[in-house]
């Protein structure tokens, strides 16, 4: 089953890991940061109900859409209680598994507000007109280099893998690696750090990729031309 789900949904366009046990599977989703967890509830070591429940607990908000061959109301009733957001019965048509998934990626993108702008010390960025200061001097910031940063304010201050930026920064029809990622941000911190030594906004997270020190969004940012 893990074997057909992960083809299927890789058939679609989607990035998908999985994990072969509950323990495995929460690891993962904890370092990986899905857009979406499909959660099997019968897991040996750790079952869904406790993977759903701890994700929770650690503040992940992404959607979890529980697979289980259980249909008894009570086992429905405990995986949304856990924190599920969906539940689907074995035998599921694939129709029905994307018309689902496809509904929660769209209902996350909906409660998940646009960061319009970002203040970086002295520095502003513009996200939706895609223009950037550094105090009176206007930056020239890349489309690349803009959507980077978009994807890092989204994220709230967790930590962004590399692979995540690959896919949705490049997307599946460029053929990048990991070092494109790390050069990206070399050259962000050249333009907006103020001590390439020790980067107070652009962070590594080592092991895992890169995460935004500063909020997203905030109200105080110094408008350029009053500069």
């Amino acid at each position: 089953m893990r074997t057909a789900l992960a083809d299927l949904l890789g058939a679609e366009g989607y990035r998908v890991i999985t994990a072969t046990d509950g323990v495995a599977g929460l690891e993962r989703a904890v370092r990986e940061q899905p857009d979406l967890v499909l959660l099997d509830l019968m897991m040996p070591k750790l079952d869904g109900f406790a993977v759903c429940a701890e994700l929770r607990r650690r503040g992940h908000a992404e959607p979890i859409l529980m697979l289980t061959a259980k249909g008894q109301i009570e086992d429905r009733v405990s995986g949304l209680d856990a924190g599920a957001d969906d539940y689907l019965v074995k035998p599921f048509s694939t129709e029905e598994l994307l018309a689902r998934v496809r509904a929660l990626l769209r209902r996350r993108e909906r409660h998940t507000p646009p960061v319009r702008e970002l203040c970086l010390g002295d520095s502003r960025v513009d996200l939706v007109l895609q223009r950037a200061w550094r105090g009176r001097t206007e930056l020239h910031l890349t489309a690349k280099e803009y959507a980077i940063l978009r994807l890092l304010a989204e994220a709230e201050g967790e930590p962004v893998t590399r692979e995540r930026f690959l896919d949705r920064v490049w997307g599946y029809g460029a053929f990048p690696t990991t070092r494109t990622v790390d050069n990206h941000l070399a050259s962000l911190r050249a333009k907006l750090e103020p001590d390439l030594a020790q980067p107070r906004w652009l962070k590594t997270v080592h092991g895992v990729g890169y995460r935004l020190e500063c909020p997203a969004g905030k109200s105080s940012c110094p408008n350029p031309q009053n500069l």
